[in-house]
């Protein structure tokens, strides 16, 4: 086969997302995924698209990442279960009131549609909300989709260079213009692009990526019980938290009339093993918020682990190879975002391979 411009290691969203930016420019791409397209943290997490304030420039990163899902081509929307719910932040304490206020404010600064709701607003908006919830923050635009089909159409959908997806391919080490994979094979390439999560490690030297595991839960089908994505405003300060083990109100209207359920963090734990104890947290503290929640089965519980680097960011850029000469580029470290972001962080990448300048608002964030 003739030689790529690029390999990119991994197919997650991020991967696809990068396959299929630079593709779309003209390049040819191998797509090299240990699993399968969609597989590891893209298939674990909840699929939310959410304008997030939390480090400096995340507010800039994620809303990027929102708005240009929301331009994507109907075919894809559709394919990926896309849903403007928009996002309903939650206050359970005075404290978390005047935040979501801040929050608020910040939001219409920069131009990001928020409203705060309050009595009979907010039970208009979500009348399952117990009592606990003393105010809301509505964001509309934000959104939900499933992040392994959205995987997988970025992955092959038909664009001006090519994409060749290589399904069940283990990188054991790269270099600048190679890749070696477990069984032997080598595949080349002009440069080479590691998106492969936590994978990205045993490849790359000095990659300070932690894991932050999590667990989700899915109901069987019944009435709709929310209307919007529903959190807690504390979930936005788990997601940069340092405490070993964090729960936080999050509640996901799937399309299929299913609940997702979470969420829960846990600094540096890589068992796939699911824990009883954080799940009756995660169960309860949902309740506290949405009595209804009650009356639902669980049918499925699974654990996930998120890449997470110690400023909040993913990595974006160069990195140097494990025991090999020259720099590889990297994105890898999105944490709960790897959906939210991935088609930011393609467009970011793209522009530093090719010398342009980052998306607006992002220079100073993710420059070098």
């Amino acid at each position: 086969m003739p030689q790529p411009d690029f390999i990119v290691v991994g197919a997650g969203v991020v991967g696809a997302a990068c396959a299929r930016e630079l593709a779309a420019q003209g390049a040819s791409v191998d797509l090299l995924e240990a699993c399968f397209v969609g597989a590891g943290a893209t298939s674990a997490g909840m699929g939310h698209l959410v304008s997030l304030l939390g480090v400096p420039g995340e507010l800039e990163f994620t809303s990027l990442g929102v708005e240009l899902w929301r331009g994507e081509s109907p075919r894809l929307l559709r394919f990926a279960e896309y849903v403007q719910a928009g996002t309903l932040w939650v206050a359970g304490s005075d404290s978390d009131v005047c935040l979501l206020e801040a929050q608020t404010a910040a939001f219409k600064r920069h131009g990001i549609a928020a409203q705060l709701l309050r009595g009979a607003q907010l039970a208009a908006a979500e009348p399952g909300l117990s009592e606990a919830a003393l105010a809301g923050m509505r964001v509309p635009g934000d959104a939900i989709l499933y992040p392994p089909k959205a995987a997988q159409w970025l992955a092959r959908e038909p664009v001006g260079g090519s994409i060749r997806v290589h399904e069940g391919v283990r990188a054991e080490a790269v270099g600048s213009d190679w890749v070696r994979a477990s069984d032997g094979r080598c595949f080349e390439a002009g440069s080479v692009i590691v998106t492969a999560g936590l994978a990205a490690r045993s490849l790359l030297a000095d990659l300070p990526l932690v894991a932050k595991r999590g667990h989700l839960m899915i109901t069987e089908r019944g009435p709709r019980l929310v209307s919007h994505q529903v959190l807690e405003i504390g979930y936005a300060a788990s997601t940069h938290a340092t405490d070993p083990v964090s729960i936080a109100f999050n509640v996901q209207p799937r399309p299929t009339g299913q609940l997702l359920i979470g969420a829960s963090r846990e600094i540096g734990v890589e068992e796939r093993a699911e824990n009883l104890e954080i799940i009756g947290r995660i169960a309860r503290r949902a309740m506290h918020f949405l009595p209804g929640l009650g009356g639902r089965q669980v049918i499925r519980v699974w654990t996930g682990m998120r890449p997470a680097t110690a400023h909040g960011l993913p990595i974006i850029g160069r990195a140097r190879p494990l025991g090999a000469p020259g720099q590889v580029w990297v994105a890898a470290g999105h944490e709960g975002l790897g959906a939210t972001t991935a088609l930011a962080t393609a467009k970011i990448l793209a522009a530093k391979i090719c010398g342009r300048p980052l998306p607006a608002g992002l220079a100073g964030v993710f420059g070098d």
